[in-house]
Protein backbone atom coordinates (compact mmCIF):
# COMPACT_ATOMS: atom_id res chain seq x y z
CA UNK A 1 0.00 0.00 0.00
CA UNK A 2 1.80 3.32 -0.59
CA UNK A 3 0.51 5.54 2.06
CA UNK A 4 1.82 3.12 4.34
CA UNK A 5 5.18 4.40 5.16
CA UNK A 6 3.67 7.96 5.39
CA UNK A 7 1.20 6.62 7.78
CA UNK A 8 3.33 4.74 9.65
CA UNK A 9 5.78 8.24 10.18
CA UNK A 10 2.60 10.04 11.58
CA UNK A 11 1.84 7.66 13.79
CA UNK A 12 5.35 7.17 15.29
CA UNK A 13 5.55 10.82 15.89
CA UNK A 14 1.81 11.19 17.49
CA UNK A 15 2.98 7.97 19.80
CA UNK A 16 5.88 10.35 20.75
CA UNK A 17 4.07 13.53 21.65
CA UNK A 18 1.55 11.65 23.48
CA UNK A 19 4.27 9.40 25.02
CA UNK A 20 6.62 12.59 26.20
CA UNK A 21 2.91 14.26 27.64
CA UNK A 22 1.95 10.78 29.55
CA UNK A 23 5.42 10.88 30.93
CA UNK A 24 5.08 14.26 32.30
CA UNK A 25 8.08 17.20 31.71
CA UNK A 26 11.41 17.33 32.63
CA UNK A 27 11.55 17.96 36.37
CA UNK A 28 14.65 20.12 37.65
CA UNK A 29 16.18 19.57 41.67
CA UNK A 30 18.71 21.03 43.50
CA UNK A 31 21.17 19.91 45.81
CA UNK A 32 24.24 20.49 48.00
CA UNK A 33 27.54 18.85 48.20
CA UNK A 34 26.53 16.36 50.94
CA UNK A 35 23.36 16.54 51.31
CA UNK A 36 21.09 14.78 49.79
CA UNK A 37 17.80 14.85 47.05
CA UNK A 38 14.78 12.99 46.88
CA UNK A 39 13.77 12.30 42.94
CA UNK A 40 9.88 11.86 43.04
CA UNK A 41 8.22 9.40 41.61
CA UNK A 42 4.10 8.63 41.44
CA UNK A 43 3.18 5.76 39.04
CA UNK A 44 -0.47 4.99 37.94
CA UNK A 45 0.75 1.75 36.57
CA UNK A 46 -0.91 -1.14 38.91
CA UNK A 47 1.03 -4.21 37.75
CA UNK A 48 4.67 -3.31 37.97
CA UNK A 49 7.78 -5.68 37.00
CA UNK A 50 10.59 -3.43 37.00
CA UNK A 51 11.92 -0.44 37.41
CA UNK A 52 15.24 1.06 35.69
CA UNK A 53 17.09 3.83 37.07
CA UNK A 54 19.89 5.60 34.65
CA UNK A 55 22.22 8.48 35.36
CA UNK A 56 23.14 10.16 32.20
CA UNK A 57 23.63 7.09 29.79
CA UNK A 58 24.36 4.99 32.82
CA UNK A 59 22.86 2.19 34.76
CA UNK A 60 22.33 3.68 38.47
CA UNK A 61 19.71 1.19 40.31
CA UNK A 62 17.35 -2.17 38.99
CA UNK A 63 14.60 -3.14 41.05
CA UNK A 64 11.86 -5.91 41.04
CA UNK A 65 8.94 -5.20 43.11
CA UNK A 66 7.50 -8.32 43.64
CA UNK A 67 10.24 -9.89 45.76
CA UNK A 68 12.63 -9.40 43.54
CA UNK A 69 16.35 -8.03 44.37
CA UNK A 70 17.56 -4.16 44.43
CA UNK A 71 20.71 -4.22 41.55
CA UNK A 72 23.40 -1.30 42.01
CA UNK A 73 25.50 -1.12 39.18
CA UNK A 74 28.15 0.35 41.11
CA UNK A 75 29.54 -0.18 44.33
CA UNK A 76 30.41 3.41 45.37
CA UNK A 77 26.10 3.96 45.16
CA UNK A 78 25.24 1.32 47.30
CA UNK A 79 25.11 3.18 50.77
CA UNK A 80 23.52 6.12 48.81
CA UNK A 81 20.79 4.51 47.29
CA UNK A 82 17.59 4.33 49.11
CA UNK A 83 14.13 4.01 48.42
CA UNK A 84 12.45 5.77 51.58
CA UNK A 85 8.64 4.83 52.63
CA UNK A 86 8.78 1.69 50.71
CA UNK A 87 7.77 3.78 47.32
CA UNK A 88 9.65 3.96 43.88
CA UNK A 89 11.01 7.28 44.69
CA UNK A 90 14.71 7.51 44.79
CA UNK A 91 16.85 8.80 47.51
CA UNK A 92 20.52 10.18 46.33
CA UNK A 93 22.54 10.73 49.68
CA UNK A 94 26.14 12.27 50.05
CA UNK A 95 26.04 14.42 46.82
CA UNK A 96 29.30 15.09 45.19
CA UNK A 97 29.39 17.97 42.40
CA UNK A 98 29.84 15.35 39.71
CA UNK A 99 26.10 14.43 40.34
CA UNK A 100 24.96 16.96 38.59
CA UNK A 101 23.45 15.76 35.26
CA UNK A 102 20.26 13.88 33.54
CA UNK A 103 18.44 10.84 35.72
CA UNK A 104 15.91 8.99 33.89
CA UNK A 105 13.52 6.15 35.21
CA UNK A 106 11.89 3.68 32.84
CA UNK A 107 8.85 1.77 34.39
CA UNK A 108 8.20 -2.08 32.76
CA UNK A 109 4.69 -3.72 32.71
CA UNK A 110 3.50 -6.44 31.00
CA UNK A 111 -0.07 -4.05 31.02
CA UNK A 112 1.87 -1.63 28.93
CA UNK A 113 3.51 -1.63 24.99
CA UNK A 114 5.83 0.69 26.03
CA UNK A 115 7.57 1.52 29.36
CA UNK A 116 6.89 4.59 31.65
CA UNK A 117 9.48 6.90 31.54
CA UNK A 118 10.14 10.06 33.35
CA UNK A 119 13.11 12.42 33.13
CA UNK A 120 14.91 14.42 35.88
CA UNK A 121 17.86 16.91 35.89
CA UNK A 122 19.75 17.56 38.81
CA UNK A 123 22.52 20.26 39.46
CA UNK A 124 24.73 19.99 42.73
CA UNK A 125 25.82 23.20 44.24
CA UNK A 126 28.75 24.11 46.84
CA UNK A 127 28.04 25.58 49.78
CA UNK A 128 28.65 29.45 49.20
CA UNK A 129 31.87 30.41 51.47
CA UNK A 130 32.61 34.45 52.34
CA UNK A 131 32.58 36.77 49.45
CA UNK A 132 35.40 38.05 49.09
CA UNK A 133 35.72 42.20 47.77
CA UNK A 134 38.21 43.53 45.60
CA UNK A 135 38.88 47.07 45.20
CA UNK A 136 39.58 48.91 42.11
CA UNK A 137 41.28 52.09 40.86
CA UNK A 138 40.43 54.76 43.71
CA UNK A 139 40.46 58.45 42.87
CA UNK A 140 40.65 61.01 45.18
CA UNK A 141 39.83 64.49 44.25
CA UNK A 142 38.91 67.26 46.41
CA UNK A 143 38.04 64.77 49.59
CA UNK A 144 36.17 62.90 47.27
CA UNK A 145 36.64 59.70 47.21
CA UNK A 146 35.25 57.39 43.90
CA UNK A 147 36.02 53.87 43.40
CA UNK A 148 34.34 50.61 42.33
CA UNK A 149 33.99 47.61 44.25
CA UNK A 150 34.14 44.19 43.19
CA UNK A 151 32.52 40.90 45.25
CA UNK A 152 33.80 37.40 43.68
CA UNK A 153 34.02 33.72 45.03
CA UNK A 154 37.41 32.23 45.13
CA UNK A 155 35.36 29.09 44.16
CA UNK A 156 32.16 28.08 43.70
CA UNK A 157 30.56 30.71 41.26
CA UNK A 158 28.20 28.95 39.09
CA UNK A 159 24.69 30.46 39.48
CA UNK A 160 25.74 32.84 42.26
CA UNK A 161 24.15 36.24 42.65
CA UNK A 162 25.33 39.38 44.27
CA UNK A 163 23.30 41.94 45.74
CA UNK A 164 24.88 44.81 47.61
CA UNK A 165 23.59 46.62 50.68
CA UNK A 166 24.53 50.41 51.29
CA UNK A 167 23.93 51.14 54.87
CA UNK A 168 24.16 54.48 56.50
CA UNK A 169 21.82 57.32 54.78
CA UNK A 170 18.55 57.73 55.36
CA UNK A 171 17.18 55.19 52.98
CA UNK A 172 19.30 52.43 52.63
CA UNK A 173 20.45 51.39 49.32
CA UNK A 174 20.50 48.11 47.49
CA UNK A 175 22.43 47.38 44.07
CA UNK A 176 22.34 44.71 42.28
CA UNK A 177 25.89 42.98 40.39
CA UNK A 178 28.82 41.70 41.34
CA UNK A 179 30.48 45.50 40.92
CA UNK A 180 29.21 48.39 42.93
CA UNK A 181 30.48 52.02 41.91
CA UNK A 182 30.50 54.01 45.02
CA UNK A 183 31.42 57.85 45.40
CA UNK A 184 31.90 58.95 49.11
CA UNK A 185 33.26 62.76 50.39
CA UNK A 186 35.29 63.36 53.36
CA UNK A 187 32.99 65.23 56.06
CA UNK A 188 29.75 63.10 55.27
CA UNK A 189 28.31 60.89 57.00
CA UNK A 190 29.89 57.24 57.39
CA UNK A 191 28.59 54.31 55.20
CA UNK A 192 28.71 50.70 55.37
CA UNK A 193 29.02 48.19 52.13
CA UNK A 194 28.07 44.72 52.28
CA UNK A 195 27.84 42.03 49.33
CA UNK A 196 25.49 39.74 49.46
CA UNK A 197 26.46 36.18 47.57
CA UNK A 198 23.42 33.42 46.75
CA UNK A 199 22.80 30.71 45.14
CA UNK A 200 19.72 27.83 44.83
CA UNK A 201 21.31 26.40 48.23
CA UNK A 202 22.94 28.97 50.29
CA UNK A 203 23.49 32.66 50.83
CA UNK A 204 26.95 34.50 52.58
CA UNK A 205 27.86 37.81 53.26
CA UNK A 206 31.50 39.82 52.59
CA UNK A 207 32.69 41.59 56.16
CA UNK A 208 31.63 44.91 56.32
CA UNK A 209 33.84 47.60 54.70
CA UNK A 210 33.45 51.38 55.97
CA UNK A 211 33.65 54.29 53.40
CA UNK A 212 35.75 56.26 55.93
CA UNK A 213 38.73 53.23 56.21
CA UNK A 214 37.64 53.06 52.10
CA UNK A 215 38.66 56.65 51.39
CA UNK A 216 41.19 57.30 53.80
CA UNK A 217 43.22 58.80 50.95
CA UNK A 218 40.38 61.42 50.56
CA UNK A 219 41.46 63.08 53.73
CA UNK A 220 45.01 62.51 53.14
CA UNK A 221 44.85 64.46 49.92
CA UNK A 222 42.36 67.35 51.61
CA UNK A 223 44.97 67.63 54.28
CA UNK A 224 48.40 67.67 51.96
CA UNK A 225 46.44 70.34 49.99
CA UNK A 226 46.05 72.68 53.13
CA UNK A 227 49.60 71.89 54.32
CA UNK A 228 50.56 72.70 50.48
CA UNK A 229 48.95 75.97 51.04
CA UNK A 230 50.82 76.99 53.74
CA UNK A 231 53.80 75.81 52.59
CA UNK A 232 53.27 78.95 49.57
CA UNK A 233 51.84 81.28 51.80
CA UNK A 234 54.27 81.02 54.75
CA UNK A 235 57.26 81.95 52.57
CA UNK A 236 54.97 85.05 50.54
CA UNK A 237 54.39 86.24 54.03
CA UNK A 238 57.99 86.17 55.13
CA UNK A 239 59.03 87.75 51.67
CA UNK A 240 56.65 90.92 51.96
CA UNK A 241 57.29 91.28 55.85
CA UNK A 242 61.33 91.38 54.21
CA UNK A 243 60.49 93.54 52.18
CA UNK A 244 59.02 96.20 53.91
CA UNK A 245 61.75 96.17 56.76
CA UNK A 246 63.80 96.33 53.94
CA UNK A 247 61.86 99.81 52.65
CA UNK A 248 61.63 101.11 56.27
CA UNK A 249 65.76 101.51 56.26
CA UNK A 250 66.27 102.57 52.76
CA UNK A 251 63.59 105.04 53.61
CA UNK A 252 65.08 106.32 57.12
CA UNK A 253 68.62 106.31 54.99
CA UNK A 254 67.38 108.57 53.43
CA UNK A 255 66.69 110.94 55.48
CA UNK A 256 69.90 110.89 57.44
CA UNK A 257 71.57 111.70 53.76
CA UNK A 258 69.35 115.01 53.88
CA UNK A 259 69.94 116.39 57.00
CA UNK A 260 73.12 114.93 58.19
CA UNK A 261 72.82 117.27 61.87
CA UNK A 262 69.27 116.15 62.30
CA UNK A 263 65.78 117.40 61.53
CA UNK A 264 65.56 121.49 62.23
CA UNK A 265 63.06 122.76 64.47
CA UNK A 266 60.80 125.17 62.09
CA UNK A 267 61.24 127.59 65.64
CA UNK A 268 64.29 128.94 66.44
CA UNK A 269 65.07 130.43 70.07
CA UNK A 270 67.86 133.38 69.89
CA UNK A 271 67.90 136.03 71.72
CA UNK A 272 66.21 139.54 70.13
CA UNK A 273 69.29 141.45 70.82
CA UNK A 274 71.00 139.74 67.66
CA UNK A 275 68.55 141.71 65.73
CA UNK A 276 70.68 144.20 63.48
CA UNK A 277 69.53 147.77 63.85
CA UNK A 278 67.38 147.60 60.56
CA UNK A 279 65.32 145.51 61.88
CA UNK A 280 67.05 142.57 59.24
CA UNK A 281 67.01 138.88 61.02
CA UNK A 282 70.81 137.58 60.86
CA UNK A 283 69.49 134.27 59.51
CA UNK A 284 70.70 133.06 56.10
CA UNK A 285 67.99 133.07 53.27
CA UNK A 286 67.75 129.29 53.27
CA UNK A 287 66.78 129.58 56.93
CA UNK A 288 64.94 132.27 57.12
CA UNK A 289 62.26 130.36 54.79
CA UNK A 290 62.11 127.65 57.28
CA UNK A 291 62.29 129.03 60.57
CA UNK A 292 60.33 131.29 62.98
CA UNK A 293 61.52 133.63 65.43
CA UNK A 294 60.90 133.58 68.96
CA UNK A 295 62.70 136.89 70.37
CA UNK A 296 63.75 136.80 74.36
Amino acid sequence: MAGSPTCSILIYILWQLTGSTASGSVKELVGSIDGAVTFPLKSEVKQIDSIVWTFNTTPLVTIQPEGGPMIVTQNRNKERVDFPDGGYSLKLSKLKKNDSGIYNVEIYSSSLQDPFTRKYVLRVYEHLSKPKVIMGLQSNKNGTCVTNLTCCMEHGEEDVIYTWKALGRVVNESHNGSILPISWRWGESDMTFICIARNPVSSNFSSPILARKLCEGAADDSDSSMVLLCLLLVPLLLSLFVLGLFLWFLKRETQEENYPNGRRSKYTLFHCGNTKKDGKSPLTAHDARHTKAICL
